[in-house]
């Protein structure tokens, strides 16, 4: 029996290029266990001569993949599934070790991942264009989606394991190669696990490769990607700090580009909502993962009214989580993925209690663990209140509201729009309250935080552009328009 789920994955990791593994030309860097510093692997540091291996790979196996039967494409989409659910286990393990998540969170990557992929075994069969009438006598007008060609993505830490399947899959099932550059903060579970995964399936080499990077060096890859004229597309998840900087590069490119960043996903608790299912979708919206998802809960307007009793209901249940090491199945709070994180968390909190808050629970650290903490009475002004910045970690603002509308106003005053939540005893009022919510994602009675494959995530305003699900043929494909003309042309001279 073998007692360590990953030991099938090589201590020494190097790049995964047109379909080989091919040794770095530099260094290795250590890829550490965030809770305690423990080795998990050496990984390959990367550079610009990977980076144009990895682009040329792609840019050759475009064609073939392109023009591949749907059906060949479905089996190995379907095959990459089967595989994923066989190493579930070690991709669990993987995700723990590296980023400090939970069990709960990174099985549920696992399945998640491998619904996408069934799903998008189909989308081969999509509709892929339409017949136009034309005012030209004898004129057939066709409208037909192309893939792009070579798309770039850049895999999170945060969701690794699932993330990283959708920077991958969603571009390659409409046709699309790709170059990946995981997180250096989990380099296995956000790029190189997916690798083996696809080499096993028997994807085509160039279909997919995985370029890794030591910490600080992101650059040298990313120019590869923004100079080269064979990447058509940049596709990036992470923060809006980061997008900025790689949305004016693409602007100068000329790159299309897919963004799903931050969000500050505020929800309303109106006076008529069960209390107890607000409280259980506030504890998990807001601090599953430590925080660490742009989409947590970040903070609650609660009706004045219900006020003190929802506060005492989700600090029980906020109490109640289990914090250490996620390794342990009943551990749902985990370390925050670096010490960069846990000092802004803290200073986060600090600022807030300075200004006047009230620490309900929580507000401690526990070497790299935060504990999951609830303020109240926190001053607009303070960094973690105001939603015009993020703050990746488990805490959450609570605030009393006196009018419903102006909560909505409120809740809105923020630059990012990616989710937003609505807990009420009467749907059509809240349905109302939701349509009226600028935010790419609006849940009735649920939480902010909400994973389906099929559903089309994504954002608004700051919080990005581009949809997941089937809706990506719209940022992965390109309008071709095709005419045919029976008969001698008319033209004016």
């Amino acid at each position: 029996m073998n007692d360590n789920p990953a030991a099938t994955v090589a201590p020494r990791h190097s790049h995964y290029i047109a379909g080989a593994w091919t040794e770095p030309t530099g260094r290795r860097f250590p890829d550490r266990n965030p809770l305690n510093g423990d080795l998990v692997a050496e990984i390959a540091a990367g550079g610009r001569s990977e980076a144009e291996a990895a682009v040329a790979a792609a840019h050759a196996a475009f064609p073939d993949w392109a023009a591949m039967r749907p059906a060949d494409r479905q089996r190995l989409f379907l095959r990459a599934a089967e595989i994923t659910e066989k190493r579930h286990d070690e991709a669990v393990h993987l995700m723990a070790v590296e980023a400090g998540t939970s069990r709960a969170f990174a099985s549920f990557q696992v399945q998640l991942s491998a619904s996408l992929m069934r799903q998008a075994a189909s989308w081969g069969y999509l509709p892929y264009g339409d017949v136009l009438r034309s005012d030209i006598p004898g004129r057939m007008a066709m409208v037909t989606r192309k893939p792009l060609g070579v798309v770039a993505g850049f895999t999170p830490w945060n969701g690794a394991f699932y993330l990283g399947w959708r920077t991958i899959i969603l571009p390659m099932a409409f046709g699309n190669t790709t170059v990946i550059k995981p997180s250096e903060e989990a380099p296995l579970s956000a790029g190189l696990l997916h690798a083996e995964i696809l080499a096993e399936a028997g994807f085509p080499p160039g279909t997919c490769n995985v370029v890794t990077h030591a910490p600080g060096e992101a650059a040298k890859i990313a120019d590869v990607f923004f100079e080269s004229r064979a990447v058509r597309c940049i596709n990036f998840t992470g923060s809006d700090k980061t997008a900025r900087i790689l949305a004016e590069r693409a602007g100068r490119a000329l790159k299309r580009m897919v963004l799903e960043l931050g969000g500050f996903n505020p929800m309303i608790v109106l006076e008529d909502a069960d209390l107890d299912n607000a409280a259980a979708a506030v504890n998990f919206g807001a601090f599953f993962h430590q925080g660490q998802i742009c989409m947590n809960t970040r903070k609650v307007y609660v009706a004045r009214g219900v006020h003190d009793d929802f506060v005492e209901r989700l600090a029980a249940r906020t109490r109640a989580l289990k914090a250490g090491d996620p390794t342990d199945p009943a551990v749902m709070v985990g370390p925050l993925i670096n010490a960069r994180a846990l000092a802004q968390t803290a200073a986060r909190v600090q600022d807030a209690v300075d200004r006047g808050a009230r620490v309900v629970t929580g507000g401690r650290a526990e070497g790299m663990i935060y504990h999951p903490t609830i303020l109240t009475g926190v001053p607009h002004d303070a960094i973690c209140a105001t939603g015009r910045d993020e703050t990746f970690g488990p805490m959450l603002v609570i605030e009393p509201f006196d009018d419903p509308e102006q909560a909505l106003a409120d809740a809105q005053d923020t630059p990012f729009g990616l989710s937003a939540a609505i807990m009420t005893g009467d749907p059509a009022r809240g349905l109302d309250m939701a349509q009226r919510f600028d935010a790419g994602i609006v849940h009735v009675n649920g939480a902010t935080m909400a994973g389906e494959a099929s559903l089309p995530n994504g954002g608004v305003k700051d919080s990005g552009w581009g949809r997941s699900g089937h809706y990506a043929v719209e940022d992965f494909t390109e309008i071709r328009l095709t005419t045919i003309t029976q008969g001698a042309g008319r033209y004016p001279f």
